[in-house]
């Protein structure tokens, strides 16, 4: 299917057996960079069932779970995408959407994307994620959780 110029990113995050919560930080396959799922939209997918399909493709999580959408946004430079060739010339910027799952009690399968996921506090993830829009998002959901 042809990619979207529409971004989203999924943090899977558990509770703790002692309270709070952690978070599910993904290592790229290629060793670009530590950061949580993420995927483009597909034909006419909106930011949240892009986030679903990629959430079960990256990770291998349902879409039963308890899903949050956050207010975080970000815009992504389309350079970033080499499969943009066949967008508008005078899109620039892709917009990129938040969402968070609560995946406590599930395993995560990782694909061929990634080589190694980290179940991570907030301060932890959050020093080792590459993206500040991550980050962001991030700490959104701590303040949701709390």
């Amino acid at each position: 299917m042809a990619r979207t110029p529409l971004q989203a990113i999924v943090i899977p995050f558990r509770k703790r057996r002692g309270g709070g919560h952690e978070f599910a930080v993904f290592h790229r396959a290629d060793g670009s960079m530590w950061q949580f799922v993420s995927g483009g939209a597909e034909a006419d997918e909106s930011a949240r069932d892009a986030a679903m399909r990629e959430a079960q493709e990256e990770a291998r999580i349902p879409s039963t779970c308890h899903w949050i959408e956050l207010d975080s946004r970000a815009s992504v430079p389309r350079t970033a995408f080499p499969t943009a060739a066949h967008w508008p010339h005078d899109l620039f910027v892709v917009p990129e959407y938040s969402f968070a799952v609560d995946v406590t009690g599930l395993e995560l399968l990782l694909s061929h994307e990634h080589d190694e996921v980290r179940w991570l506090s907030f301060e932890e993830a959050t020093r080792l994620l590459t993206w500040e829009s991550n980050r962001i998002a991030l700490w959104e959901l701590q303040q949701r959780l709390k």
